[in-house]
């Protein structure tokens, strides 16, 4: 009677891994997230690539790639002056979106030990 209910302890515990995965991520899209944090970061260069590693990480494993594109986007398009950046600021979804992502940054970097460069 016990071995069937470790089997079924083991089974859980062996598919637990694949509901935390992270989102698949393309390479240049981390390195590229990476090297801009690390110019945004004064520090060892060896530290901050580690910190700035497991803050994307953090987000890969929190939204899909298509999401995190179109957060990011819209976050750096909010400093586009005159009528152009208008579109982005009078957009309240993606006001929404660009709090979002800046919410789930800041909790990344507060996980991953690293200060917020402002």
């Amino acid at each position: 009677m016990r071995i069937p209910a470790l089997h079924c302890f083991l089974a859980a515990l062996l598919a637990a891994p694949a509901c935390v995965q992270a989102h698949d991520y393309p390479t240049s899209e981390r390195v590229t997230y990476v090297e801009s944090c690390i110019h945004d970061h004064p520090g060892g260069h060896y530290e901050m690539v580690n910190k700035c590693s497991c803050v994307i990480d953090r987000i890969a494993a929190e939204v899909p790639y298509d999401d995190f594109v179109t957060m990011s986007t819209a976050s750096k398009a909010t400093s586009i002056g005159g009528e152009r950046g208008s579109y982005i600021r009078d957009v309240e979804s993606l006001q929404v979106q660009i709090r979002k992502f800046r919410q789930l940054q800041a909790q990344a970097r507060k996980s991953c030990l690293l200060d917020d460069p402002r």
